[in-house]
This record gives structure tokens, sequence and C-alpha cells, in this order.
């Protein structure tokens, strides 16, 4: 008798903004300096156990200054790498306006397309190859889910279709229902923002985009090291 195959592990993703008080740049330099340093070491002792990609929003976005993508199989360790992190001197400054909690999951509607930037199918994510990231929650209407499956399938070829246009953008699914507010968190890779500006024109004509209930707010992000993304912060 054949070996029953152990399901595939998935993965609970996490999107951490976060936002400094303006107290903090008041401080005295050394101090501000230490504080960085300690919120990088305490970030960076997950390294192996969490992938952490940090991503600065300063001027770009007036509510948040950076953001951590965070994906690990424990959703424990999340818990537990931001607790260290907000104990420490920087993280005493530091506010989440926004946390958007997400796992993977395998697409039910791209199993007939194969596109290496577009693929929704895998349950393991590699984040971190393009410097711009944007991001946002994403809610369908009920109406859409009382829809047949045949006439979502057939919407979503038209979808995936037009992403094919933009190979330089990666999409990356992944899937909050019951987790979070929202049903899906979807971040897009790219090293062209005029691609991604394109493609989201081009998906508002598409006869799936009458089901979007809510895509908002919508982040542009770009990728530093843990240390550079600090030290965007002042100080």
């Amino acid at each position: 008798m054949a070996e029953q195959q152990e399901p595939a592990k998935r993965q609970f993703v996490n999107f951490s903004f976060h936002q400094v008080d303006p107290l903090w740049r008041r401080l005295p330099h050394d101090q501000r300096q230490a504080g960085k340093q300690e919120f990088v070491r305490a970030i960076e002792e997950f390294t192996g156990k969490i992938i952490i990609v940090p991503y600065t929003t300063v001027g770009i976005r007036g509510d948040c200054d950076f953001m951590l993508w965070r994906i690990s199989y424990e959703l424990e360790l999340l818990q537990e790498q931001m607790s260290k992190a907000l104990a420490t001197g920087l993280g005493n400054y530091l506010t989440t306006p926004y946390s958007y909690l997400a796992m993977t999951k395998r697409s039910v509607y791209v199993d007939h397309h194969v596109h290496e930037g577009q693929d929704s199918r895998r349950l393991k994510i590699t984040p971190g190859k393009s410097k711009y990231l944007f991001v946002y929650p994403f809610e369908k209407t009920r109406e859409w889910f009382l829809l047949t499956k045949a006439a979502r399938q057939g919407m979503m070829d038209e979808h995936i279709a037009i992403g094919h246009k933009y190979p330089s953008v990666k999409l990356n699914t992944t899937y909050s229902f019951g987790l979070d507010d929202q049903e899906f968190v979807v971040a897009f890779e790219t090293d062209h923002p005029e691609d991604f500006l394109d493609l989201v024109m081009n998906l508002r004509e598409a006869e799936g985009s009458r089901y979007t209930k809510r895509d908002t707010p919508i982040f542009t992000c770009v990728m530093k090291s843990l240390k550079e993304t600090v030290d965007t912060l002042g100080g």
C-alpha cells in the first residue's frame, strides 16, 4: 500500500506597517542610534525562522514610515518577533497603523495557466527580488461567490490573460478568509512601477472588476536593507 503523502505546509504571511512618533526624532542622537541598532538586532534574531523583507514608505505615505513583509510557518513566531522589536529603544516609539495577516493557498483558478511571473499556485512565497512592492487588502462582493465556478473561471481567465501582458510584474496572492478583515492580500513585485500602473488600469476594464468590493489602502513600498530602512526614519 502506497504511503499517504503529507499535505504541503502553508505559510503565514504578515504585512506589518509602522510609523515612528515624531518625539523620537527629538531624542539625543546617541539614543536614537542605540535604539535603531537594538531594533535591527531584535528583528534579525529570527533570521532562518522568519523570512523578513523590509521596505520604506517614508515620503510616500503620510500614515506609515516602513513595512516588514514577514513569512513564517508558525504564527507564534511572528508575535514573538514583534513583541521583542517593540520593546527596543526604537520600538517604544512605533505605532502599527496597518497589519495584514494571510496564508498561502493553492489558487482554484490558475491550474491550467502556466506563467512564471504570475503563478499563484505556490504554497511557498519567495519574495524580495524586485525594488518595488505594491500591496493592498482585497475583498470581493458576496455576489461574486454566489456565481457558478464556470462563470468565475471565465472572468478570472480574462484577469490572468491581462496579467500575462506584464511579465515584469510578479503577483503574490495570499488568503485571509477568517484570519483578518479582508479576504485576500495581494502584493505585486516589480522593478518598473509604470508597468504596474498600466496593469491596474487595464484590470479596471475587465469584467471581474465589477465584483470588487474593496482594494484600498494601496501601499507603494521601496525595498532596502533593514538598517537602511530604519535610517530613512531620520536621526
